[in-house]
């Protein structure tokens, strides 16, 4: 089977977010809605109770925050990023901007909380398997890089932060944020909407999405994609300041002599995973807690990633990570959830056969 495209992609999302819109637009009035496609994915943003003057600007001003956060942390098109990496690579230091810094800094502590399931810094892994590029091919990795890579094992461990100045002795460390920042743009979409007198909206990136308020006084109601069907496999109401987030196997994926490869790599063996179809998580609204608590937004983004390849080991890692709303589909297509997020999902079709529903 050939590589699956960004066409084939946004097709696979589109059966989601149409669900999403359809069933977000049950209520009465109006919602004004503005969409782009920005992180690979197409992104969403709605927003309910105000007129068309006041919304437009707000969700204009979203979509541009993500644009210039996806053109500022590329990983492998021209930008600070891939600048800071082709740095690292040289063994040299680069002092790197106030931002840049901290979502490092963020990011690292974020891996370390994940045990490193999680890790920003496996981009040379991510290339070696085809997964950065806009449109990539059914190919396996050239053997011999692929153990050079695991031999060395580079990772966001690796860097070094002092203050704004970073650097690393591996020069096989490549950042990636692709399992980060759509996370962060939930958040600062938020703050963004709020400091334009937006309190009713919906942002969905490409399956990422964040409820602010509610839809003309009725909860934002989103689909969990089904990761072998069309259509949602549940749908759950998102409360105020909530986010929800989803890694699946089902998006950026090929097959080759009828073995699906899956961008979620695992760290430990260079080896995209096999053993989970989808997770979700759901994050409740995160009261402030200092620089060492993940936001909302953020976390619900992260948190999909380590789960997805813990596999069964999952729900210690969840305690661990604080995180109790999750929905787990393994290889086989047996569905686990975690009895908080099972209480809430309407299930399309009833529960499917075998749930098991884990405390």
């Amino acid at each position: 089977m050939p590589a699956l495209t960004f066409g084939r992609l946004r097709a696979l999302l589109s059966v989601l977010l149409l669900a999403s819109l359809a069933l977000a637009a049950c209520g009465k009035g109006a919602v004004h809605h503005q969409e782009s496609f920005v992180f690979g994915t197409r992104v969403e943003v709605l927003v309910a109770g105000l007129d068309e003057a006041q919304a437009r600007p707000a969700a204009a001003a979203v979509l541009r925050e993500f644009d210039r956060l996806h053109r500022t942390y590329h990983a492998w098109q021209p930008s600070e990023l891939s600048t800071l990496n082709e740095t690292i690579a040289a063994g040299k230091e680069q002092t790197v901007t106030p931002e840049m810094a901290s979502l490092l800094a963020d990011a690292q502590r974020l891996s370390a909380l994940g045990e490193g399931l999680f890790d920003p810094g496996i981009g040379g892994l991510i290339r070696l398997w085809g997964f950065q590029s806009d449109e990539f091919r059914a190919a396996l990795p050239d053997p011999a890089a692929l153990e050079a890579w695991r031999a060395e094992r580079p990772g966001i461990a690796d860097l070094h932060l002092d203050g704004a100045r970073i650097s690393s002795p591996q020069r096989a460390l490549a950042l990636d944020f692709g399992g980060y920042l759509k996370g962060v743009a939930l958040d600062r979409a938020a703050a963004i909407l709020r400091e334009h007198g937006v309190a009713n909206a919906l942002i969905n990136i490409g399956g990422n999405v964040m409820a602010l308020g509610s839809k003309n006084g009725e909860p934002w109601r989103i689909g969990i994609q089904h990761p072998r069907q069309p259509g949602p496999l549940a749908t759950v109401t998102l409360a105020d300041g909530e986010a929800i987030g989803t890694s699946g196997d089902y998006q950026r994926y090929f097959e080759l002599d009828g073995r699906r490869y899956c961008h979620l790599l695992d760290p430990r063996s260079g080896a995209p995973v096999t053993h989970t179809q989808a997770l979700t998580v759901l994050i409740p609204p995160r009261p402030p807690g200092g620089a060492s608590r993940p936001t909302t937004g953020t976390l619900s983004d992260v948190a999909s990633k380590p789960l997805f390849v813990a596999g069964t080991d999952w729900p210690r890692l969840a305690r661990s990570l604080g995180v109790e709303q999750v929905l787990r589909v393994d290889a086989a297509g047996h569905v686990q959830v975690s009895a908080a997020l099972h209480r809430r999902l309407e299930y399309v079709g009833g529960p499917p056969p075998g749930l098991e529903v884990l405390p």
